[in-house]
């Protein structure tokens, strides 16, 4: 994987997609994405399975020196969202891994090659320029620990695996994701789907984003609260169809 393309854009003021296609993942290929909110105190949101550090890294060196990283976070202690953690630990001197106190207490304290800085609920991590708010979510769409980062000044909702859609995709749209993110979830089965779900998907929604940034197929910029209502029912009827 490491001798795969990587792009850059930049999908609202300061931070950055940066995308990797990789086609093996399905018929269609699928994407693995990681954002880079440019501040004072960089932050990058996933960082790949290692086998993506080397054009990760590369990327992520186009818009900032990458000795420079202050932050590394993501949505859940999974491979293709932390893989490479303790890489960019060894890159940066200052850099920390930033999570949840949960996630912290269950695998990261013993994870990291640095102690992460844990993060308690609704924190707010000041970037220096953006402002970053801690929102956990736990089972959604899965793991114990997982969570979301709110960038507050631009609006947007580093959300993770949610939306994920498969095949080469645009960095952003203005499209319907909803439709896309129910197929694939048909496709995977990979959300914990349970009354918590759809609760979860409304607090977000509340919070009315401007941009969504995902983790696997196109960002969304546009009506974001309604994109994550319709997902709530979307993975309401999913949990229906289980039963």
């Amino acid at each position: 994987m490491d001798t795969m393309h990587t792009t850059t854009d930049e999908i609202a003021d300061g931070i950055f997609r940066i995308s990797t296609w990789v086609p093996e993942v399905t018929p269609d290929g699928f994407t693995f994405n990681q954002f880079l909110v440019r501040g004072d105190e960089s932050l990058l949101f996933h960082t790949g399975p290692r086998g993506l550090f080397p054009t990760v890294s590369e990327a992520v060196g186009r818009l900032i020196d990458p000795t420079t990283l202050r932050w590394v976070s993501f949505g859940h202690v999974e491979a293709d969202e932390s893989g490479s953690m303790n890489a960019w630990l060894a890159t940066a001197p200052d850099c920390q891994v930033a999570f949840g106190a949960l996630g912290c207490m269950v695998s990261l304290d013993d994870l990291c090659d640095r102690p992460p800085r844990p993060l308690a609920e609704g924190e707010v991590v000041d970037l220096g320029g953006r402002q970053l708010r801690q929102i956990s979510t736990p089972h959604v769409p899965h793991g114990w620990e997982a969570q979301v980062l709110y960038e507050e000044t631009t609006g947007t909702l580093l959300c993770g695996d949610l939306f994920s859609q498969v095949g080469r995709t645009e960095a952003i749209t203005t499209d319907d994701i909803v439709g896309p993110a129910l197929g694939a979830e048909a496709m995977f089965r990979s959300m914990a789907l349970g009354p918590g779900t759809p609760t979860a998907l409304h607090q977000l929604a509340a919070l009315a984003p401007t941009t969504l940034a995902v983790m696997h197929g196109a960002s969304f910029t546009g009506d974001c609260a309604t994109a994550l209502e319709q997902l709530a029912t979307g993975c309401e009827e999913l949990a229906g169809s289980l039963v």
